[in-house]
């Protein structure tokens, strides 16, 4: 993909043929591998790593080096607006609700990988502490993009035809949560529980590749001060009334609102990009990470309206994002990191004598690794049933006994899959210190690799078999709002970080 460079411009010339049918091909292979992978294990996202893993360096080596470098880097814009909406989409009132439980599930999925490594590979492979060590936190990773590509695949295809409104509790009244007639799966308990105990994984391990935890710490705590104090009065003075416009209700016809609707989104678009550049360079220039950022930015713009929803079915920002940004990034970009994602696996290197077994037991014993944070369920349920017991409890609609190993089962499957963050501290671990032994690298790749394959794959069967149950969980689902003017983002009371919208 070579181009003649003149003084001061590109020369505009007509591509090879061979280039123009290797990038269609690629292409159409990245879209019906995504469609074949969710038909046949309900997993889409497997089916870019494959074609990745085809046409990249691994095996085939098809496209050109600089094209990989190039989608390596579009795919990364992917992930960007991926975590970017789960940080616009996420409940905030269920978030500062649930944070202590999501630290627990998140402490949990960070010593249990690093413990079990120990017991396997120091005590029973014999390989030195600080690889074991390197291998642990490699694998105590959690792919935040492919957790979020999860649930917005899993409530876009749910459509349960049960009646939600016909399960009432034990004492005769109706359910905390709505019809789930098409469930968002982020607007539930467990899946704001998922979400947050990703990103506080991804935070958590930031000091392993460079990342000062300070850094990542101070932004958490001041987005939502500036948030509450600065932006949100500043939105709500000059910004909301003006974008929230006029109604057919108030003489216009239904063009003009149209209109209307059509600037006010521009505007929210263009504020979206804003917000997000501004967190995207204080988090590089600070030394957080950049997802961090992006997901703190969505959760920024979320918190700047009075409501959620600008009107009946239409929430703020989020209709603006999805209008400008979905079929890009749902068809190109998305697809693109999880083939970027197939680049970065050494295929070749993985078939070597004891690594191959060892990879798969590793593999296997890094997955239940993570798994077991989907106990903070039931343990959560005992606690609140010890607590109704005693009449501490407010909530007399849940239900006398706990049943929550669908919800469980969820948020351990859903933490199985390392995906790009595994891969960037394994591959630092190898390039960057003495430590890590190309035997060991290969069998960290095994367990990163296969655990990014199995997880989704686990989380797709159990959202098709169970997932009606979990959205209509009195406790896990989909939550109704106790007040639509109140939602916390940051800490749980005990660090003061609190954002309140009134």
């Amino acid at each position: 993909m070579s181009a003649d460079r003149s003084d001061g411009f590109l020369s505009y010339h007509e591509p090879n043929i061979i280039e123009i049918l290797t990038l269609v091909s690629f292409f159409l292979f990245l879209s019906v591998s995504e469609w074949l992978a969710d038909k046949t294990i309900g997993a889409s996202l497997i089916g870019p790593i494959v074609v990745g893993l085809l046409f990249g360096f691994p095996i085939g080596n098809i496209l050109a080096p600089a094209w990989q470098e190039t989608f390596l880097a579009l795919g990364y814009i992917g992930l960007i607006l991926i975590i970017f909406e789960g940080g616009l989409t996420i409940r905030l009132d269920l978030l500062h609700q649930n944070l202590l439980l999501s630290l627990i599930a998140a402490l949990i999925g960070v010593l249990t990988p690093i413990a079990v490594s120990f017991a396997f590979l120091y005590a029973g492979s014999h390989h030195a502490p600080l690889e074991t060590f390197i291998l642990g936190t490699s694998l105590c990773s959690t792919s935040l993009g492919t957790t979020l590509v999860l649930l917005t695949s899993a409530s876009s295809s749910s459509n349960f035809s049960d009646n939600t409104n016909n399960h009432t509790a034990p004492n005769g009244t109706k359910p905390n949560h709505p019809p789930t007639g098409n469930t968002d799966f982020s607007q539930t308990r467990i899946g704001t529980v998922l979400v947050s105990a990703a990103v506080i994984d991804d935070v958590s391990l930031g000091w392993i590749i460079g990342r000062p935890v300070l850094a990542s710490s101070l932004m958490a705590l001041l987005t939502p001060a500036v948030a509450r104090f600065v932006a949100r009065p500043a939105f709500r003075r000059w910004f909301e009334p003006w974008m929230a416009g006029p109604t057919a209700a108030g003489g216009l016809d239904g063009e003009k609102v149209g209109l209307w609707k059509r600037k006010a989104c521009v505007v929210e678009l263009m504020l979206m990009v804003l917000i997000l550049s501004a967190f995207l360079a204080i988090a590089a220039y600070a030394g957080a990470s950049v997802l961090f950022g992006a997901f703190l930015a969505g959760g920024f713009v979320a918190s700047l309206p009075a409501t959620s929803e600008r009107g009946p079915g239409e929430r703020w920002f989020v209709e603006a994002f999805d209008r400008y940004t979905g079929g890009a990034r749902g068809h190109v970009l998305q697809p693109l990191f999880f083939a970027s994602i197939g680049f970065a696996v050494p295929f070749r290197e993985l078939w070597v004598g004891e690594v191959v077994w060892k990879g798969v037991v590793y593999t296997l014993l890094m997955a239940f690794a993570k798994m077991i944070v989907g106990v903070v369920v039931p343990v959560q349920d005992l606690v609140s049933q010890l607590f109704r017991r005693k009449g501490w409890a407010a909530d007399k609609d849940m239900p006398a006994r706990p049943r929550g190993w669908a919800p469980a089962a969820l948020l351990g499957a859903a933490m199985v899959a390392r995906g790009e963050i595994g891969l960037l501290i394994i591959q630092i671990g190898l390039n960057e210190t003495p430590f890590l032994t190309n035997k060991g690298f290969a069998i960290g790749v095994w367990a990163i690799v296969l655990n990014t394959v199995i997880g989704p794959v686990m989380v797709g069967i159990l959202l098709k078999r169970v997932g009606p149950r979990i959205a209509r969980d009195v406790r896990w689902g989909v939550q109704n709002r106790e007040t639509s003017e109140v939602e916390q983002i940051g800490g749980s009371g005990t660090d003061g970080s609190m954002l309140e919208l009134r």
